[in-house]
């Protein structure tokens, strides 16, 4: 067992035997598909604290040549499939984490400190078969390989750190893309390379110097998207065994969405809520809300003013192909928005090509980021919700009426209302403190339409539910005359508690009071 060759099963190991460990051995069916195959290289690039490392440990333990790692996978997924023993431990492995060897070069340069410490390992195995002993690593493998027939998988952990720590110095990013090329592209040694991170392969100009490389990202995981994150089920499993609310946990580490799997979970977060036995904002734990807070100064074409209609609720198209696939080079907002989807702080819908802030967690991370800097208006907006809920609740339509004039004052200088969809983004920041007791659901299909905002109560929370109805150009009185027309209040089949119809009018000439209110209260359940 070595370092970087073959480097054993023992990291799996401990995952295995952890207090929470959720079975995603079935990755592993399609890496062997892959082998030894055009669509070897694999590049799977997602956020922090989404189980990147644990899942390089679990190839390394499948994969390594040497190792007896037959009981680790005993009753897991991939055991079922027919290709299970195979290839069980019949490759040699070397394992690169990046980071390690950005670190431990210091002065030196990167790629031959990196170059130095591997075939230090390869000597001891294969040094018969090596005749220069100045020869560089590509060409010591191309040699074993000719030698004795002996291919390698290629596991790389956190790949990008050049790309994320030496954002200055493109010539070094060049050098090390180089080196990756020379190492693995067109050679007859490579069975798989597996190399995982936060961004997809960087791009220069028309073309990358590691182009064949299939990227799975946070944009499209395509066949990795059951493994990037924790699924409903899984998560429906864990709350049972650990006693806590399904509901809670959606509202908070919920929101990560593709094709297939529209529910994805943050895994670390989901494990510290368990293991902890109560939610909370564990994305503090890894990474300061400073790194956001960078990118969210930057005002490209309107940037502001999308990340609060997000905080609203809202979602945003984006384009994420223009993107270079590092993160300094931004052109337009989209650079910035397609580099938070894969940082975590944005889902993205690949379906409509938009992005929003996927679950409370990440909300409180833009919450904190917004505390310092040009964002008191906003701050102060979220500020006045808790009082607008509270009137709200106690049908008082006329203070309602009057938070929403004072919420749309403050907040003008970001958000403006040129339509029904832009006073919807602009009411759920108004209403953004509710989101601690409830789900905000927006364009909610119900009975024969879409009902504008739906509140609905979180387990436990003991409060009624809101349907919130907006008209732009029409009366309060309109909107409420819809929500029951069209009997919006379908949504809610099977929540039985109280309901209050909230009607909101919008009167864009009217510059002393521009909204109006009507609440009703429906004293019966929805069986």
């Amino acid at each position: 067992m070595g370092i970087y060759l073959n480097p054993g099963n023992d990291g799996f190991a401990e995952a295995v035997r952890s207090r929470i460990y959720v079975d995603k051995t079935g990755l592993i069916k399609h890496t062997n598909a892959f082998l030894n195959t055009n669509e070897k290289f694999l590049c799977v690039s997602r956020p922090r604290r989404f189980g990147k490392s644990t899942t390089l440990q679990m190839l390394a333990a499948y994969y390594s040549r040497g190792c007896v790692s037959g009981r680790l996978f005993a009753g897991m997924d991939i055991e079922k499939d027919e290709m299970f023993r195979l290839h069980l431990n019949q490759y040699d492995v070397i394992f690169l984490n990046m980071q390690q060897f950005l670190t431990g070069a210091k002065s030196q340069d990167v790629m031959e400190y990196l170059e130095q410490e591997v075939l230090e390992e390869l000597l001891e195995v294969y040094g018969g078969l090596i005749k220069k002993s100045n020869a560089g690593l590509a060409d010591v493998l191309r040699r074993i390989y000719a030698n004795s027939g002996k291919k390698f998988i290629f596991l790389i952990d956190e790949w990008d750190c050049i790309m994320r720590e030496r954002q200055e110095s493109e010539v070094l990013q060049k050098k090390y893309l180089d080196f990756l090329r020379n190492l693995l592209k067109d050679q007859p040694y490579v069975v798989l390379a597996y190399m995982t991170g936060i961004l997809p392969i960087k791009k220069y100009g028309r073309h990358s110097a590691l182009n064949m490389f299939w990227e799975y990202s946070m944009t499209d995981q395509n066949v990795f998207e059951e493994y990037t994150g924790f699924t409903e089920e899984e998560v429906k499993k864990l709350c049972g065994q650990f006693h806590m609310d399904f509901a809670e946990t959606g509202n908070w580490y919920d929101g990560y969405q593709f094709r297939r799997f529209q529910h994805v979970y943050n895994p670390r977060s989901v494990v510290a809520a368990m293991n902890s036995g109560y939610f909370s904002n564990y994305w503090t734990a890894t990474e300061t809300y400073e790194a956001l807070k960078i990118y969210m100064d930057m005002d490209f074409q309107g940037l502001r003013s999308d990340l609060v209609r997000m905080l609203g609720g809202g979602r945003v198209r984006v384009n994420t192909r223009s993107f270079q696939n590092d993160m300094y080079t931004f052109v337009t907002k989209d650079d910035v928005l397609t580099l938070l989807i894969h940082l975590g702080y944005l889902g993205y819908d690949a379906g409509n090509r938009e992005t929003f802030i996927p679950n409370k967690e990440i909300m409180e991370e833009f919450e904190n980021a917004m505390c310092t800097g040009g964002w008191a208006e906003v701050i102060h907006v979220l500020k006045m919700s808790e009082k607008l809920l509270e009137d709200t609740l106690l049908c008082d339509e006329t203070s309602v009426a009057e938070g929403l004039d004072r919420a749309h004052m403050e907040a003008a200088s970001v958000l403006t209302y040129n339509d029904e969809n832009s006073l919807s983004c602009a009411i759920g920041l108004a209403y953004y403190s509710a989101r601690k007791d409830y789900k905000l659901i927006r364009e909610l299909p119900s009975g024969r339409g879409f009902a504008d905002i739906v509140f609905l109560p979180l387990p436990f929370s003991q409060k009624p539910a809101l349907v919130v109805e907006l008209k732009y150009n029409k009366s309060a009185d309109a909107a409420i005359q819809q929500i029951k027309d069209r009997a919006y209040t379908q949504a809610l089949e099977g929540y039985a508690g109280e309901i209050l119809l909230v009607g909101i009018h919008y009167d864009k000439d009217n510059v002393n009071k521009p909204h109006s209110c009507v609440i009703e209260k429906l004293t019966y359940g929805i069986n």
